[in-house]
C-alpha cells in the first residue's frame, strides 16, 4: 500500500508531515486500531481503509455499521474509506501491469473492458476474473498472499482512479487532509 500511495506520501513529506501506514491484520483489528487512534488525544489524523466486502449502496460508515456492526459515530465520513468491493478490484483495473507481472500465458481478453463498472463486480466475480486470466501463466493462478502486495505496489494509481471512484475518493481525501495540515 505504501508504494501505491507514494504520490500522496510525497505530498505529506513535502509539507514535513509524518506519514505512517499501519497494516492491522483482519478487519476487526483494523477497526479497533482505528477507533483507538481516533480517541487518543494526539494531533494525528487517522483514516480507516478496508474492503467493502459487498455492494456499496450507503455511505461507508453506514455500510460498515450494517455489515460489520461497527459503531463509527466517533469518526467522520471522510475518515472511513472503502476499497469497493475488494482490493483485487483495484488490481483488476490495471490490465497492463497484470499482463507484465504474469507474462506469457496471461489472458487479457478474460478481463472486463474499459467501460465496465469494476466496482459493481462482486468479490467472487473479481476473484474468478483474476483466476481465469492468470491460470495459463508460469505463476499459475492469482494468489492473494503471493501476488496481492506485489501487484498493489506496481499498479498505476491513476489508472485505478480512472476506473474506481473509491480509489479517487481515497486519494482526494488524503490530498485534502494534507493540504489542510
Amino acid at each position: 500500500m505504501g508504494r501505491f500511495l507514494l504520490e500522496v506520501r510525497n505530498l505529506a513529506r513535502a509539507k514535513r508531515l509524518n506519514w505512517k501506514i499501519v497494516a492491522c491484520g483482519g478487519r476487526d483489528q483494523a477497526f479497533e486500531r482505528f477507533r483507538d487512534s481516533i480517541t487518543d488525544e494526539d494531533t494525528s489524523v487517522s483514516v480507516l481503509l478496508v474492503d467493502a466486502e459487498g455492494p456499496l449502496n450507503t455511505p461507508p460508515r453506514k455500510h460498515l455499521a450494517q455489515r460489520d456492526g461497527w459503531d463509527l459515530g466517533f469518526a467522520s465520513e471522510r475518515d472511513v474509506q472503502l476499497m469497493v468491493q475488494a482490493m483485487e478490484t483495484w488490481i483488476l483495473a490495471d490490465s497492463v501491469v497484470l499482463a507484465q507481472y504474469y507474462g506469457n500465458g496471461f489472458d487479457g481478453n478474460a478481463l472486463p473492458g474499459p467501460g465496465t463498472d469494476l466496482e459493481a463486480l462482486d468479490r467472487d466475480r473479481v476473484e474468478n476474473l483474476l483466476q481465469h486470466s492468470t491460470r495459463g501463466t508460469a505463476k499459475r493462478q492469482y494468489k492473494k498472499i503471493r501476488d496481492g502486495s506485489a501487484l498493489l505496489a506496481t499498479i498505476n494509481p491513476q489508472v485505478v482512479r480512472d476506473r474506481c471512484p473509491s480509489c479517487t475518493r481515497l486519494f482526494e481525501t488524503l490530498e485534502t487532509l494534507i493540504s489542510q495540515a
